[in-house]
Parts: structure tokens; sequence; C-alpha cells
């Protein structure tokens, strides 16, 4: 008789414990929203933040479970973002263009500044050694309208030849753009500065721009935002913002962890990604905020670029009521 009221209470307990267990989990699915978040290009530093605040749990400290999706450039995002594939762009400033054409989408966040993680490389036997020596010459980069081909019609202004007085062509993602160099059909290629470094040691290339000190003052980088997104699950976006810039600062006091996560996602050498880290981490926004200066120059960059026929106001295109207080 003890014994079965024994079992009988030990029976409730268990129930009402596994009750609250369910009700917990409950609570927390209710709390956490899905995000589809794009990058414009994978494998590269710029956007390994994502990648290791996935890793770390920050994204889900915030209440967000991200679903990250590789592009071939900031034409392909933008138009999943047109297209409702994808809630949130990791893209690059110029995309903003996109939006003074009307796709549904707002700039939230600027998370990079100057370009330094862009170089323009050759191949090591190529006699070309400066920017002096490009005019005319054949330049991959990613997509048309993108930050790598802006990048190369600014350099082509600044030396003095007009913006096309560089030739560039879309070739797509990084690996696509590394092939074209090595078998000669492009004079040269923009790629990140890490996998600029591995075909330096590999004795494949050599890096003659750094674009960071040809555009001091620039939005590399922004997080762009569907207007369905902003209109539906405002909140959404600012928890996704707040788990961003949480990694960030993370990432800046977690050297060695970072150097780590970003290797393997990379698929590149921790002593490559450590110089990178070294490099680059100061020129990630720990603010979001949009920079006068730099939002002129981005304006500037439509008309260059022959995507606009005019600079548009830029206040129409970006907003900062989604960044942490």
């Amino acid at each position: 008789m003890v014994l079965a009221l024994r079992l009988r209470v030990a029976f409730i307990a268990l129930a009402l414990l596994l009750c609250l267990v369910l009700r917990v989990a409950n609570a927390v699915a209710a709390e956490t929203e899905t995000l589809r978040v794009g990058k414009a290009i994978g494998g590269v530093f710029d956007f390994v933040p994502l990648d290791i605040g996935i890793a770390k749990g920050i994204f889900a400290q915030h209440g967000i479970r991200v679903e990250p999706t590789d592009f071939g450039g900031s034409a392909k995002l933008q138009q999943a973002m047109g297209a409702d594939a994808i809630d949130i762009g990791l893209g690059s400033g110029p995309e903003l263009a996109f939006i003074a054409k009307g796709n549904p989408v707002l700039a939230v966040a600027v998370f990079m500044g100057p370009p330094d993680s862009q170089v323009l490389v050759v191949r090591a036997d190529s006699p070309l050694r400066g920017a002096g020596d490009v005019r005319d010459k054949t330049i991959g980069v990613s997509t048309v309208a993108s930050l790598t081909d802006w990048l190369v019609k600014e350099l082509a202004r600044q030396q003095g030849w007009g913006p096309e007085g560089i030739k560039t062509v879309g070739l797509g993602e990084t690996p696509a753009r590394v092939a074209a160099l090595r078998t000669g059909s492009v004079d040269g290629v923009v790629m990140d500065i890490a996998t600029a470094a591995d075909l330096g040691q590999q004795k494949v290339a050599r890096s003659i721009v750094y674009f960071g000190a040809v555009v001091p003052s620039f939005i590399t980088h922004a997080t762009f935002a569907t207007n369905k997104l902003i209109a539906a699950r405002p909140d959404a976006i600012r928890n996704f913002l707040a788990g961003w810039f949480a990694t960030i600062q993370w990432m800046n006091t977690h050297k060695d962890e970072s150097v780590a996560l970003a290797a393997a996602a990379m698929h590149q050498s921790p002593a490559i990604i450590a110089a990178t880290y070294d490099r680059l981490m100061p020129t990630f926004s720990t603010t979001g905020k949009f920079e006068p200066k730099a939002l002129a120059a981005l304006a500037r960059s439509f008309v260059d670029m022959n995507m606009l026929p005019q600079e548009p106001a830029m206040a129409k295109l970006y907003t900062e009521a989604f960044l942490p207080k």
C-alpha cells in the first residue's frame, strides 16, 4: 500500500516536471524568431561575424535563429531580397542604389567602414606593379554594380582615366575569380585580403592595390532588411542587430577563438586569419551609424557607376531606428 502510494506520488511529480519542461520549451520557441539571412559573398572575413555569432549562440541569446545563405555578389543578394527569398541581407554600401531604384528594402546598419578588406591582385608573373599600370586592363569583380566593381571604377577615376578607364567583368564568387586569375583570362581581380594573402604564400599572385588607401571614407558593408520584415517584425530586426554587434564586441575581446572559428568557416590557415583579424577588426562598426561623409562618397559612387542619373536623397535609403541604444 505504502509502495503503491509512493509510486503514484513519484509518477505525478514526474508528470508535473514534464509539463513544466514542455512549457519552458514552448515559451523559448515562441520567443525565438527565425530570420533568413543572406551574405553577398561567402568565405570572406567581412561576413564571418554571422558564422561566429551562430556558432557561439549569440544570436540565439537575442532570440534569433539564423538560416544563412551565401550569394554570388550584390546583385544576386538584392534580387533575393526583392523576391522575398531572404529577410536580412549582409551586403555592400553601393547596394543602397538598388533601393533608390525601387527595391523594397531599407539599409538598417553600417557594419564596415573603409574597404580595407579589398585588394587588387595580379598573377605573380604579371608585369603590372601598381595602380598606374592597370589602365585599359581587364579586372575581374564579383558582379556589375557591386562594391568590387565600384572600387575599380573609383581607382580609374582617381588616376584621371575616367570610371571606364579600367575594364571590369563580373565573375561571381571568389573561387571563380581565382580560377580566372590562374588561367590568365583577366589581368587581375579584386578579392578579400585573406584569400590574397593565401595566394601570395603560394606564389600564385601579388597584391598591388589596397583599396582602404584609395577610399578612406566609405560604407563598405551594410545590413539590409526587407520592407515586409520592417512592417511585420520590427523587433526581429532589433534583436538581430543586437546579436550582430554583441558578436563584434565578443570578437574584439576573444582574438584566438575568433581566429579559430573564422579559419574553419573560411577554410584558411589560422596564421593568415590572425593577420586578417588584426587588419580588419578595427574597421567593423560598433555603432552601425551612417556617417555623412561616407554617405556623400557613396552617393557619388551611384552616379560614377551609371546606376543613377543623379545623386539620390540618401536619407530615404536607410534608417537608424533599429540600432541598439
